[in-house]
């Protein structure tokens, strides 16, 4: 019998000295939860010291979503980015794409491991994977994310692990990972409730591709969230009042539907907004990432199972899951990406999405990635698959921004990300407009009355009210006179300009 290869131990430094000029890395990580840690901060070293010698050094990097500061802030700092996909929300890596330092690929977060199979996105040279256990045979347990980690093992050439002892390697049953097969041969995703099992609860590779182990125990690094206040509440407020609407109209069963929500405050008051509604039943998420917020109303009995592609909790409640993780395990999963965000699925499932919009214009098209039309803020992320694919659609944005200076309610998107085919229903803090069944020129006298703020309402009005014509009717002279406006004066508002 052959025996087992013993995986050798590198330190950080070791294993970043493997990378080389221009290759591909997938890294670990949705959010900073599960991120690769000490490994990219290394290569951010040896690429400072290239650059310092006069020679060339960037690489690709692939993730699952965004990343923590050790990730993307250190290789964006150190200018070790030649190109960067799927999402980011880092502000140093954020300047560098807009500025046309870093190419940056932005696409639906389900869609990442297809192309990374099929090579649309070009060869993966390394995978450098977060796991709190991995064995000679190849076994590896990952820790608080799955993201598209199991694809980049799977297509990678050579492996790198990070083993971050800092995540117990009791978090063994959380995961079920799962990759569907390519077309032709792809069947049906067995996924027919956010509590349902399918897949295995490590990653399995060939352990000849495990070129080293680097040792840690780091902390995930959190960011955190901006507190709720009388705005998000408002907005939270009116979700949960729209959603007890559905249910006693009968257009959602009384046995009610998965719930899946952005990550923020805005989703943090939403949820919240749904645990106290005395008209909502108990739920089940299926979403991309598991909050503090669903930890509590999980424990509340309001959330009986919660099923994300990561565990992005603050420090506090995370130390809380590992103490009673025995609590915890069986109530909810931690799948890759591409099967919580899946389209089958989603439309299987039915879901109710709410999602976050930085702009919508009178027809109910949605701007969720680029601010005036052209700086990324962070990218398209999950939220296409899941509003193009649920059965009740919501996008929730404040009705103003900067004290007043924007209205998020405009005539014509700058960028569109979400059309106003697949936007059913807008929610500001001012109120509800529901845009199914009505023709373009009905959603936008809607969300002139029910989602701008006043301050904005009677110059959208004038504008509607010089249109004759057309059944999307614009004017395309002045479609982006509010953005031009704000660009030559600093505010939207005529009244302010």
């Amino acid at each position: 019998m052959k025996a087992i290869r013993e995986i050798p131990t590198l330190t950080a430094e070791e294993a970043a000295s493997l990378i080389q000029n221009g290759q591909s890395i997938g890294f670990s990580g949705f959010t900073p939860a599960g991120s690769a840690k000490v490994v990219p901060e290394a290569i951010a070293r040896k690429a400072k010291s290239e650059h310092e010698a006069g020679r060339p050094f960037k690489i690709g990097v692939l993730t699952g979503a965004s990343t923590g500061d050790s990730l993307d802030g250190a290789l964006a700092e150190a200018d070790a980015i030649s190109f960067r996909t799927p999402y980011q929300s880092n502000k140093i890596l954020r300047n560098k794409i807009n500025t046309g330092s870093v190419q940056f690929f932005d696409i639906h977060l389900s869609d990442v491991a297809p192309k990374v199979r099929n090579g649309v996105l070009g060869k993966i040279d390394w995978a450098v994977i977060e796991a709190c256990d991995v064995t000679p045979r190849g076994e590896i347990l990952l820790t608080t994310s799955v993201g598209a980690s199991p694809t980049y093992l799977e297509c990678a050439d050579k492996i790198i692990i990070e083993l971050n002892q800092f995540h117990p390697t009791e978090l063994r049953g959380f995961h079920d990972i799962y990759e569907p097969a390519d077309p032709p041969f792809r069947r049906e995703i067995p996924v027919y409730s956010a509590a349902d099992r399918i897949g295995t609860e490590v990653v399995k590779v060939n352990p000849e591709k495990i070129v080293g182990i680097v040792t840690n125990y780091q902390k995930d690094e959190f960011g955190g969230f901006a507190p709720t206040d009388a705005i998000t509440q408002q907005i939270g407020q009116n979700v949960a009042g729209f959603i007890a609407s559905e249910l006693t109209a009968g257009r959602i069963p009384s046995s009610f539907l998965p719930v899946q929500s952005g990550v923020g405050n805005i989703a943090n008051a939403v949820l919240g907004a749904m645990g106290e509604h005395p008209d909502i039943p108990t739920f089940e998420l299926y979403s991309e990432v598991i909050q503090d917020s669903v930890i509590r109303l999980m424990e509340q009995g309001k959330i009986s199972f919660a099923s994300g592609t990561s565990l992005t909790v603050s420090p506090e409640v995370l130390a809380h899951i590992y103490a009673d993780i025995e609590t915890f395990r069986p109530r909810m999963i931690l799948r890759p990406q591409e099967i919580s965000n899946n389209p089958e699925v989603i439309r299987r499932l039915g879901l109710i999405s709410v999602n976050t919009a930085l702009e919508i214009d009178l027809f109910g098209n949605v701007n969720s990635t680029h601010v005036l039309g052209s700086n990324i803020m962070n990218g398209i992320g999950g939220s296409g698959d899941f509003t193009r694919n649920s059965s009740t659609s919501i996008f929730t944005c404040p009705s103003q921004a900067k004290g007043g200076k924007i209205s998020t309610i405009v005539p014509l998107v700058s960028h569109m990300d979400h059309s106003e085919h697949s936007v059913q229903v807008v929610i500001t803090e001012q109120g509800v407009g529901d845009l199914r069944g009505k023709a373009p020129d009905e959603r936008a006298r809607i969300i002139v009355e029910q989602c701008a703020h006043p301050d904005y309402r009677d110059e959208l009005r004038h504008y509607l009210d010089k249109i004759t014509s057309g059944h999307a009717p614009q004017i395309l002279k002045e479609a982006f006179s509010f953005h031009q406006r704000f660009l030559e004066t600093g505010s939207m508002h005529a009244g302010l300009a």
